[in-house]
C-alpha cells in the first residue's frame, strides 16, 4: 500500500478571510492528492480549564471543514484545535507539511495582530512553502514568479512551474532590476538584452520538460520589485517569490518586497525556500 502524503496545512481563525483561505487550500490539497488539516490555535487564561473550548471555536472550525469538503467533495479535512500561539504551532508543522496556507487577516491565538506579522515570520523561517491568501484567485489567470540568480529563486521557479502545470494555465517569469535611466546609462539597452537572454536560458529547461506549458518572460526596470511583480500580470492567480534570495525580486522576505507583496498583492502570494 502506497504511503500517504503529508497533509496540506491551513491556519483557521474566526474571520471570513480565513474561510477563503480554507477554500483555496482545499483545491490545492486536491491537486496534490493529499488530505487537508485545519489548524486553529487557542490561547486561554492560565487559570482556565485546558479542556474548555469556546462554542464559537467549535462552530467556526466545523464551518471551515464543511467549506473545504464542499469545495472538494471526497477530500479528507481534519480539524486540529490546539493550545498555543499560531506562529509556534505552524512553524512546528512546517517541518513535515508540504505547504502551509494562511488568510490575510488575524489568525487564532493572535487576535488584534495583523496576519502580516505571522506570515512574515512563517515565510522567513518555515521549512516548507507558505501561501498567504489575498484578494481573489482568478482560476483563469497565470501564475507569476519573480526570479534572480539565487538558489531560493530556483526553488520558487520549480514551485511556480508545478503550480501552472497542475492548474493548466500559463506562467509568467519576471525579473525586476533596479530602475535604469536610458539617458544616463548608455548601456541600458545592452543590459536589458543581457537580462532577457539570461532569463530565456533560465526557463529553457522547463520549456523542454513541459512543452505544453506557455512560459512568458518579462524584464522590468522598477525601483519597487513588488510593484513590478504585481504589474506584469494584473490578472495573476498566484505570485511566487523565493525567500532570502540575493536579488531585488527574490530578496529576503523580511525586506520591502516581501512585506509589500504580503500587504498589497491582489492575489495569493507563495513564499518558497
Amino acid at each position: 500500500m502506497a504511503e500517504k502524503k503529508a497533509a496540506v496545512i491551513v491556519g483557521v481563525d474566526t474571520s471570513e478571510e480565513s474561510l477563503r483561505a480554507v477554500r483555496w487550500a482545499a483545491h490545492e490539497a486536491a491537486r496534490r492528492s493529499t488530505d487537508l488539516r485545519l489548524v486553529h490555535a487557542c490561547v486561554v487564561d492560565p487559570g482556565a480549564d485546558a479542556e474548555f473550548l469556546p462554542g464559537h471555536v467549535t462552530r467556526w472550525t466545523r464551518r471551515a471543514a464543511k467549506i473545504a469538503r464542499t469545495a472538494e467533495p471526497g477530500l479528507e479535512a481534519e480539524i486540529d484545535v490546539r493550545l498555543g500561539l499560531a506562529v509556534d504551532l505552524l512553524l512546528a508543522e512546517s517541518v513535515t507539511a508540504p505547504l502551509i496556507v494562511l488568510g490575510s487577516h488575524d489568525l487564532g491565538g493572535l487576535r488584534g495582530a495583523l496576519v502580516g506579522s505571522v506570515a512574515l515570520r512563517l515565510a522567513a523561517t518555515a521549512k516548507c512553502p507558505v501561501v498567504v491568501f489575498r484578494g481573489h484567485a482568478d482560476p483563469r489567470g497565470p501564475v507569476v514568479v519573480g526570479v534572480d540568480s539565487s538558489p531560493a529563486s530556483e526553488e520558487a521557479l520549480h514551485f511556480a512551474v508545478d503550480a501552472a502545470v497542475t492548474r493548466g494555465v500559463s506562467l509568467v517569469v519576471a525579473h525586476a532590476g533596479h530602475q535604469r535611466v536610458p539617458s544616463i546609462e548608455p548601456a541600458f539597452a545592452d543590459q536589458q538584452a543581457e537580462d532577457r537572454r539570461e532569463l530565456e536560458e533560465l526557463v529553457a529547461g522547463w520549456t523542454r520538460k513541459h512543452p505544453d506549458l506557455e512560459i512568458m518572460t518579462r524584464v522590468v526596470d522598477d525601483r519597487e520589485p513588488s510593484r513590478a511583480l504585481m504589474g506584469v500580470a494584473p490578472d495573476a492567480q498566484l505570485i511566487v517569490v523565493g525567500c532570502r534570495g540575493r536579488g531585488p525580486v527574490a530578496g529576503a522576505v523580511l525586506g520591502s518586497t516581501g512585506n509589500d507583496l504580503l500587504a498589497h498583492a491582489t492575489c495569493p502570494v507563495a513564499v518558497v525556500h
